[in-house]
């Protein structure tokens, strides 16, 4: 198959998740990504040492690429980046508040440079507003759009266990720079593409937003639980194992209530309809704990697949590992990192190695220097 990404260039100033993100999806599809560090390093290099030295999140999202350590206050390196800039495709970055405008590195300018650049500046609440020039991290975000105020218990509110608001910003970013490229292909001209992490993940907030905007009540926080459709949650077995499932139509309630439930006739008369379960939630969830944990977690599996009723079990990340759904991939030459890898057009199962600090300093700089 073709690589239409082998000959783009995409040169990134980035650091932590959302940038990253979106141009580690670039460099799987082909695309030659030089990061740009300062020389101390993406700060993401040192969040944590657990993959054979070396950062979770910088291995998850930064192979496959070139790392330039240039310093931006520097003139003669601000000229360097330039110089390579003019002869990229795509630039992005997400650094501070305006922190590219002083040094003319800035999207506006750069696209003056080069008038086919596709610029993607990522900010944390957008280039206006009042919360404009404030700095912005995941979990800051998810709290300011409400996410947390609906993940955890009744008690408690709960972050997302993973960088969601990056991912989500990452995402977007990707899938705006893949419009900008079909639209280069038309005009031959470049485009401004700004995004928040605050618009991407507020976005995602539409079904609690427009909840509570037509009717003034917001979902409440129930854990393990769904808000409006019952029964879906979480049951304990006999056998100590936590089980979820979900019932979602009528045809399903049926097989449940009947086949695996056993509920009298008598009884279902007060669940048959999906408001009558929802009104009555308690008395049927407590009935539904106490059957459960008659049924060894084996026999209920085998009654839910057999009845074609949809659920899933309460994993560990152990269980993850060696869930019989999961593939793994290769990063590097040696094959000594194995991760989750992305879903690609090419099926990869082996990654480009990640770069270390300042490795193709050297070739990129031979590469890109003013003459």
């Amino acid at each position: 198959m073709k690589n239409f990404f082998k000959n783009k260039l995409v040169v990134s100033i980035e650091q932590a998740v959302a940038a990253p993100y979106c141009t580690a999806k670039l460099a799987d599809a082909g695309a030659r990504v030089i990061k740009i560090e300062r020389k101390e390093g993406d700060f993401a290099r040192y969040y944590d040492n657990f993959v054979k030295g070396q950062s979770t999140y910088f291995v998850w999202l930064n192979r496959g690429k070139e790392s330039l350590i240039a310093d931006i206050k520097n003139k003669a390196d601000v000229e360097l980046i330039k110089n390579t800039i003019s002869k990229a495709d795509i630039f992005v970055q997400n650094l501070g508040p305006n922190a590219l405008n002083k040094v003319g590195l800035d999207s506006k300018s750069l696209r003056k440079i080069n008038n086919s650049l596709i610029t993607c500046d990522i900010s944390g609440y957008g280039a206006t507003g009042p919360y404009s020039k404030l700095k912005a991290y995941d979990l800051l975000v998810q709290a300011e759009v409400g996410l947390c105020s609906l993940t955890g218990t009744e008690k408690e509110p709960g972050r997302v266990g993973v960088s969601v608001c990056d991912i989500a910003c990452g995402l977007n970013a990707y899938s705006l720079i893949l419009e900008a490229l079909i639209k280069k292909s038309y005009t031959g001209k470049g485009s401004s593409i700004k995004l928040s992490l605050f618009e991407s993940l507020s976005e995602w907030m539409n079904v609690p937003f427009l909840q509570y905007k037509y009717t003034k009540s917001s979902p409440k926080r129930v854990g393990l639980a769904h808000p409006s459709i019952v029964p879906y949650g979480c049951f304990l077995t006999k056998d100590k194992k936590n089980i979820l499932f979900s019932i979602q139509n009528e045809r399903e309630w049926v097989l449940l209530s009947k086949e695996i439930l056993k509920i009298p006739n008598s009884f279902e008369l007060k669940y048959n309809t999906p408001s009558l379960r929802l009104k009555n939630k308690k008395t049927l969830n407590n009935f539904i704990i106490k059957k459960i944990k008659t049924i060894d977690s084996k026999k209920i599996v085998a009654d839910f697949k057999k009845y074609k009723i949809a659920f899933g079990l309460l994993n560990s990340i152990e269980e993850l590992s060696r869930h019989p759904q999961l593939k793994l991939a290769n990063i590097g030459k040696k094959n000594d990192i194995k991760f989750i890898p992305p879903i690609t057009l090419h099926n990869n199962s082996k990654f480009k190695k990640v770069p270390k600090l300042g490795e193709h300093s050297i070739k990129i700089r031979k590469e890109f220097s003013i003459k």
